[in-house]
């Protein structure tokens, strides 16, 4: 994974890249979290999984400011979030990106339009023709063609669907990277050309990468770490080989259940290749 020196030197700051701290999120009766914890390194790539409705996507919104939580702290690269106006926390939104779940593309857009929206609204002085620079080279940096640059959504595969979503979010240079279900939708070959895509980004980028994943396959061939969340809070943190040593009865249905095997013995033989 990336140098953790090389990663410090480029934010200046040396703690947690993302610290949340006893959050709360409900919607009317239903309390989605309760007490939440949780802390990402620099330098990893955090798979985050969870069942159905246990707030994994909130939990990426909350800390991204689309979401705005009961009760608790979040904190990036050092700055408090919650509490703050938009204006307070530009320098810090500035510093990451994000592909949402589907890849969330402007159907009226084309590829590279898309890809300088984040541009354009950062910053609106920059020289057309510079903007359409720097959306050509994050086409080129998601595994795109050229001849992609142009196209509208409706006219991309999945799999490229999800790269031109990479590359907006690569827009302004981020040191931070959410991705919501990268792979999801994807046939296998074209999710682990994802999964090679985001780790290479990582490791080239120095990037820290936050990853909402249902993909057993992700998880063992890219991440550092895995948070479980489970009973409205992250329940475990750390490699699969620490999660199952836990005898929480999800953590080993879901890791150490039949898919779980099959991904664990995949990523075995790719590690010996």
């Amino acid at each position: 994974m990336a140098d953790d020196d090389s990663v410090t030197m480029k934010t200046g700051y040396d703690g947690p890249v993302i610290r949340v701290k006893g959050l709360r999120n409900s919607f009317g009766p239903q309390v989605v979290h309760e007490n939440l914890d949780l802390d990402v390194r620099k330098g990893e790539i955090l798979g985050v999984v969870g069942g159905s409705g246990t707030g994994k996507s909130v939990l990426m919104r909350s800390i991204i400011g689309l979401q705005i939580p009961d009760e608790g702290e979040i904190d990036v690269f050092g700055e408090p979030l919650l509490g703050r106006s938009e204006a307070e926390t530009l320098d810090v939104r500035k510093r990451w990106g994000v592909l949402f779940q589907g890849g969330a593309l402007f159907s009226t857009l084309t590829v590279a339009e898309n890809v300088m929206v984040p541009i354009r609204e950062y910053y609106p002085q920059m020289d057309r023709e510079f903007r359409r620079e720097v959306a050509r080279y994050k086409v080129a940096l998601s595994g795109l063609p050229p001849e992609a640059s142009p196209k509208y959504p409706a006219e991309l595969s999945g799999g490229m669907r999800k790269r031109a979503g990479i590359a907006r979010a690569l827009a302004l240079d981020p040191e931070l990277l959410f991705l919501d279900e990268p792979t999801a939708g994807l046939d296998p070959v074209g999710a682990a050309a994802v999964d090679s895509l985001t780790l290479e980004l990582q490791q080239t980028l120095g990037l820290t990468v936050f990853l909402i994943t249902h993909d057993l396959d992700t998880l063992h061939t890219i991440c550092d770490r895995v948070a479980v969340l489970a009973e409205k809070r992250v329940i475990a943190v750390g490699t699969i080989e620490e999660l199952l040593a836990l005898d929480h009865p999800w953590i080993q249905e879901y890791f150490n259940g039949p898919r779980g095997r099959v991904a664990a013995h995949a990523a075995e033989k790719q590690a010996r290749r």
